[in-house]
């Protein structure tokens, strides 16, 4: 995915700005640990005065040195660890903190990308910070079961409302579980505000911890990107073509409240090419609409209403609205 010079270096400079936060917070753990407990100061003195005199002699051809100091540099690392323990300090308090151990916050590992670096890119092109901010108070750990009725049976699952959410959580859960094992994708649907967006956070957030890319955008977002992409590739300000070749690609993508949007024939060949284009790359989403199974037939076009019926995880979340609910609690 192409970025422009200032959005590439935006992003570097962010990634020197952490590596940068990072030397810094080491030097000061490393000064206070040399003041606390000093024969630390001296080990590591031992290893880099070591190290420069076996360079020598290994310049010098004496290449049997390099055994002896991997033997040594072990010890005297292995004796730190023992003095950070009786301290009381982890073993790897000495270790910088990165955000992703991966690459080391450098947004490459060898000439590759990072997992890290590539959803910088998606952030910055399609500004999402707001999904980064609701998945901090919408997740699996923020979930509860208590929204849903145990008082009656729904008539189209046969299941109370909250029977048939822990079935739904079940589904999600697997979802995430093997979703690097096999290609799925997930429709959800029901009423408004029985949690719809909330579990579409939920799956957004464990794939963004595990290293996926995932963009997220609403039924509007999407079909306005689409139409940028198509319709107008001379304005000076376009991003559309990016943006588009990332909804394609990146590994999951979420369409929320889809039937908000003004429908017209554009809007189905659009929604069946994005849809359609990353089944075949097996490349998975999640779709959720307020829209009944019927409503969905006749919006949209029979080969849309195929393809989903055929290739989605279909999950309806029934119950009450949770939003008018707490409003009133």
């Amino acid at each position: 995915m192409a970025l422009k010079n200032f959005q590439y270096n935006t992003i570097l400079r962010e990634y020197d700005s952490r590596q940068l936060k990072n030397k810094h917070d080491l030097d000061m753990r490393i000064a206070k640990i040399y003041k606390e407990i000093p024969e630390l100061k001296e080990i590591d003195e031992k290893i880099v005065a070591g190290s420069i005199a076996d360079t020598k002699k290994l310049l010098m051809g004496d290449e049997s040195v390099l055994e002896k100091l991997k033997e040594d540099n072990l010890d005297l690392s292995m004796r730190k660890i023992e003095l950070l323990c009786e301290h009381g300090y982890s073993p790897d308090y000495l270790t910088p903190d990165c955000a992703c151990p991966d690459c080391k916050d450098t947004g490459f590992i060898g000439n590759k990308k990072c997992h890290c670096f590539k959803q910088a890119i998606v952030d910055l092109v399609y500004s999402q910070s707001n999904i980064k901010r609701a998945i901090a108070m919408e997740n699996f750990s923020t979930f509860s079961f208590d929204h849903y009725s145990n008082d009656y049976v729904e008539e189209t699952t046969k299941l109370t409302p909250y029977a048939n959410i822990h079935k739904v959580v079940d589904s999600c859960k697997n979802f995430i579980k093997d979703f690097d094992k096999k290609y799925e994708n997930i429709l959800l649907y029901g009423n408004t505000g029985v949690g719809k967006t909330f579990l579409a956070n939920c799956i957004a957030k464990e794939l963004l911890d595990s290293a996926h890319t995932v963009i997220y955008l609403t039924a509007f977002q999407l079909f306005d990107i689409l139409e940028k992409n198509k319709f107008r590739k001379n304005d000076d300000n376009y991003e559309a073509e990016n943006q588009f070749d990332y909804i394609l690609d990146c590994d999951l993508l979420i369409i929320d409240d889809l039937g908000t949007e003004l429908n017209n024939t554009f809007v189905t060949s659009q929604l069946y090419l994005c849809i359609n284009e990353r089944h075949l790359r097996q490349k998975s989403t999640i779709i959720s609409t307020n829209l009944s199974w019927n409503d969905l037939n006749t919006n949209y076009s029979e080969r849309i209403f195929s393809r989903i019926t055929s290739n989605y995880i279909l999950l309806k979340i029934v119950g009450d609205d949770i939003r008018l609910k707490k409003a009133f609690s």
